[in-house]
């Protein structure tokens, strides 16, 4: 049903809020508590439509997936114990989903079809089939087009050193878990490093992953097969990608003291606080501990006046999807901000520099579009405007913050796609 928002300018937003779990995890914890031998207990799982899309997936792949006591339960039946699908799996908007269980299908002996939304199925699907062909999979785009649907037969796989054009941790993800079902070791190096989580986790499950990082900022990460994974005790952290909206709207209205519980700050992931504090941000980082190799904090976030900054190089894959919430940022700062290396927006839900663009230049910021990213020259003020969010829930939430710091009045369309990572968004807003 579609739903629109309507957001004004507003002081002194204070409060301690906790945002729902990280996306990447909680889709992660699922796939490889399926695939290990007994029960993976989740505490703290994002139940978005993204992450419920891969649950939906498992449970038609034969898997026990319950939720118990606010914790989500998987009954593993280890590496070879999925059946085949009796229908299309529905991965839904989700190319996280589409991405990461090729790489488990690729191993299995039946085929099966994934197929998602109409959005879902004009996003890149050839930089995982030709690494994962490479390997022996037999995956085909049902459309000749390299998008989904994708066939995916039963093939013999072999282990492969591959080398990735993008910094891209679901293409690495997607190779990695073909590579437990491969012959020998698989490698993939990267020209940066990108999000690690697929690494740590598998490693917690009794994965045999390593990882190693060149003087020329190259990354590379390795896996051997292994006869069995083993379930695991998972605490999600809070999604670093739900908090960058609150940390933009602690730093832009002001008046703003906000408090920020137990969030995820991995350095493959938290590339969105280098570049606030770069801008002049004042956040602060309180009870830091560590979970399952994964770093968490509480963020205490004031009202700060920015100033602009470059985003560029090896930082872009540790916020790709915080970039535009950084665009509000750049235009509301003091002078110019050039954001490149950022080619990959144009291939998430939306294109990500039209659509920002096009909602910015409504909202009167002075915003040009490039090749691979945009130059915003930032005027301290924007004015509210009607927004269109093309269904993608990242643009649907950065404008509704830039909403709160504009003068009158912003008209967020679709604003129901939120629910794809953040079901609560706008009530975390009004608790403000």
């Amino acid at each position: 049903m579609k739903q629109t928002t309507i957001t004004k300018r507003t002081h002194g937003l204070k409060g301690e809020i906790t945002i729902p779990g990280d996306k990447s995890i909680s889709h992660r914890s699922v796939m490889f508590g399926a695939i290990a031998n007994g029960i993976t207990e989740v505490t703290g799982f994002l139940k978005g439509a993204d992450c419920l899309s891969t649950i939906g997936c498992f449970r038609s792949l034969g898997i026990d997936i319950r939720e118990e006591s606010g914790k989500i339960l998987i009954h593993g039946k280890g590496l070879h114990g999925l059946s085949a699908p009796s229908g299309t799996l529905d991965t839904g908007n989700s190319g996280t989903t589409t991405r990461l269980i090729s790489g488990i299908l690729a191993g299995q002996p039946f085929t099966s079809v994934l197929s998602g939304d109409a959005s879902l199925n004009t996003r890149p699907m050839g930089r995982i089939m030709e690494p994962l062909s490479s390997m022996g999979a037999h995956i085909t785009s049902v459309g000749e087009n390299n998008c989904a649907p994708l066939k995916i037969e039963p093939g013999t796989l072999h282990g492969i050193q591959y080398h990735s054009k993008v910094a891209s941790a679901q293409v690495k993800s997607a190779i990695l878990l073909a590579g437990l079902y491969a012959d020998g070791e698989t490698s993939v190096t990267e020209p940066v490093l990108s999000r690690n989580h697929t690494e740590l986790m598998l490693n917690g499950f009794g994965a045999a992953v390593t990882a190693r990082t060149e003087t020329d900022g190259r990354a590379t990460a390795s896996i051997t097969p292994c006869e069995d994974l083993y379930g695991q005790k998972i605490t999600v952290p809070g999604d670093i990608s739900s908090a960058a909206y609150f940390i933009a709207a602690g730093l832009l209205v002001p008046g703003s003291e906000i408090l920020i519980r137990n969030v995820g700050i991995n350095p493959t992931r938290a590339g969105i606080l280098k570049v606030c504090e770069d801008m002049g941000a004042d956040i602060s980082y309180l009870n830091r501990e560590s979970a399952g190799g994964e770093p968490t904090a509480d963020l205490l976030v004031k009202y700060s006046p920015l100033k602009g900054t470059e985003v560029s190089g090896s930082i872009i894959p540790t916020l790709i999807d915080e970039i535009p919430m950084i665009a509000v940022l750049a235009a509301f700062a003091g002078g110019k901000t050039v954001i490149k290396d950022a080619a990959e927006l144009k291939v998430k839900e939306t294109n990500r520099i039209d659509t920002v663009t096009e909602n910015l230049k409504a909202m009167g910021a002075k915003i040009t579009p490039t090749d691979d990213g945009m130059i915003i020259e930032g005027t301290g003020s924007l004015n509210g405007a009607q927004i269109n969010s093309y269904l993608d829930h990242r643009i649907a939430m950065a404008f509704s913050i830039a909403g709160l710091a504009a003068e009158g009045e912003t008209v967020i369309g679709n604003s129901q796609c939120v629910d794809v990572s953040y079901p609560t968004f706008f009530e975390t807003i009004h608790s403000l």
